[in-house]
C-alpha cells in the first residue's frame, strides 16, 4: 500500500499526450488551450466613448457649446471639435478629433436650439484610449489555459476563430459485478441499480473529454477480460469500477494481468478508495476504482480528472479556500489519510456531510468539495481553519 501523494505522482508521471487538432472558437469551451494567442489589432481599436454625452474640449467646458453632429456607434466622426464646439456621442463611438474628453448628457443642461452648458463638475475623461486593454502583439491568452466563455469573448474580439487544443481523450467505462443493473431495469432482491458508470461519464464529461459506456462486467473471468480488451483496443483511458477488492469473484487484477497492463498500484493508504488500481500498458492506461460511488466519486476527483487534464496540455491545480469547519469532527482510525465530503454553510463555514458509509452516494448531492486529515490526525476541532478542494 502507497500513500495518496506516491498514487497520484505515479499517475501524473504517466501522463503523456493526446496531441492537438483545430476546432471552431465558439466550440472551444472547457478544451485546453495548445497554442499562445495574439492581438491582431488594438484593444480598443480607436479612442471611444465611454459613456453616451457630448465630446468636447476641457478648454471649453465653462462656455456654451454648439452642437455640430451627432456620432452614434459605429459612425466615424465627419467633424473635428474645434471653440466652443462639441458633439453628441454614444457609448462606443469613435471620439472626434479635437476632442479630450466627454461629459454625460445628465451633467448639462440644453440652452438653445442645438445649444449646451456643462452644469456638472468635472471628474475624468470618460475615453477608452486605443491600445489601453490591449496592444496589437500582446498575448492575450496563453497555450495550456482551459478555456472559459471569457476567453471566448477575447478570441472573438481579437479574430482568432480557428483554436488549437489539446485533442480529447477517449475515456472507456465499465463497472463489474453480477449483482448489477442497468438504470432503467428493475433489479432482483440481491440486485443494485448501477450508478457508478452514469456518474463516472458525467464526470468525464465535465473534463471535456470523450466517455464511452462498455456496460456491466458479469462476474465470470473470461467476459470480463473480453470487455477490457475491447475497451482497452479503442480508449486511452479506461476506468472499471468494482472486483478490484480481495474477494473470491474480484477479477479485475487477474484479469488486467492477461489483458498486458501492468499495474504500477493496487493499494492507497487513503480513505474512501484503499483499493485503487492504476496500471499503464502499450496504447494507455487503466484505473480500477472501488465499486461504492462516493469511493469512485472522490478517487475519480483525485487521480482521474488530473490526469486526463495533464493529457490535454493542461496543469491542472484544484481550487482551495480556506474555510472554518462548524462543528468537530473526530475518526477513529487514523492509519489512511482520509478525504472528507463538506458542503457549505450559510454562515461561510464547512460542515462534513453526514453519510453512511461510501456507498452512500445522495449524501454527495449536498457536498461541495473534500477537505483532508493526515495520516495520524484523527481530529478537527470546531472553528478550525481548513482547506477545501472544491469540486
Amino acid at each position: 500500500m502507497i500513500s495518496f501523494g506516491r498514487a497520484l505522482e505515479i499517475v501524473m508521471d504517466n501522463a503523456g499526450s493526446t496531441g492537438t487538432e483545430f476546432v471552431s472558437w465558439v466550440d472551444s469551451m472547457n478544451r485546453v488551450l495548445a497554442e499562445d494567442i495574439a492581438a491582431d489589432t488594438d484593444l480598443p481599436p480607436f479612442d471611444r466613448s465611454s459613456v453616451d454625452g457630448f465630446a468636447c474640449r476641457k478648454s471649453d467646458l465653462g462656455k456654451e457649446l454648439e452642437v455640430i453632429e451627432t456620432i452614434p456607434a459605429g459612425k466615424w466622426p465627419s467633424q473635428s471639435i474645434t471653440e466652443s464646439k462639441c458633439s453628441r456621442i454614444m457609448t462606443g463611438a469613435p471620439v472626434p478629433g479635437g476632442a479630450d474628453c466627454i461629459i454625460m448628457v445628465e451633467d448639462t443642461e440644453i440652452t438653445g436650439p442645438e445649444k449646451i452648458k456643462f452644469r456638472g463638475t468635472f471628474h475624468k475623461e470618460n475615453i477608452a484610449y486605443r491600445g489601453e486593454d490591449v496592444r496589437e502583439g500582446d498575448i492575450v491568452l496563453k497555450a495550456g489555459r482551459l478555456i472559459k466563455p471569457q476567453d471566448i469573448a477575447v478570441m472573438a474580439s481579437v479574430g482568432h476563430v480557428s483554436v488549437a487544443v489539446g485533442k480529447m481523450p477517449r475515456v472507456a467505462v465499465l463497472s463489474s459485478g453480477s449483482e448489477l443493473t442497468e438504470p432503467y431495469e428493475k433489479p432482483a432482491k440481491q440486485g443494485i441499480r448501477n450508478s457508478n458508470s452514469s456518474q463516472l461519464l458525467a464526470q468525464v464529461a465535465r473534463t471535456g473529454a470523450k466517455g464511452r459506456y462498455y456496460g456491466i462486467a458479469v462476474d465470470d473471468e473470461k467476459l470480463t477480460l473480453d470487455l477490457v480488451v475491447e475497451a482497452m483496443s479503442a480508449n486511452e483511458i479506461v476506468i472499471i469500477t468494482g472486483g478490484v477488492s480481495m474477494g473470491d469473484f474480484d477479477f479485475v487484477p487477474s484479469v488486467l494481468g492477461k489483458a498486458g497492463v501492468k499495474i504500477l498500484f493496487d493499494r492507497v493508504a487513503v480513505q474512501p478508495g484503499k483499493p485503487t488500481t492504476f496500471g499503464v500498458h502499450d496504447r494507455g492506461v487503466v484505473f480500477g476504482l472501488p465499486g461504492n460511488p462516493v469511493s469512485s466519486f472522490i478517487q475519480f476527483e483525485m487521480l482521474v480528472k488530473p490526469y486526463i487534464y495533464k493529457l490535454m496540455g493542461h496543469d491542472w491545480n484544484p481550487h482551495e479556500i480556506r474555510l472554518p469547519i462548524k462543528t468537530k469532527f473526530e475518526r477513529k482510525n487514523a492509519g489512511r489519510m482520509a478525504l472528507i465530503p463538506v458542503s457549505f454553510t450559510s454562515d461561510n463555514s464547512v460542515v462534513p456531510v453526514e453519510y453512511h458509509g461510501s456507498a452512500h452516494i445522495s449524501a454527495l448531492t449536498d457536498a461541495c468539495g473534500i477537505i483532508k486529515l493526515g495520516v495520524g490526525q484523527t481530529v478537527i476541532e470546531e472553528g478550525e481553519i481548513v482547506n477545501v478542494r472544491q469540486f
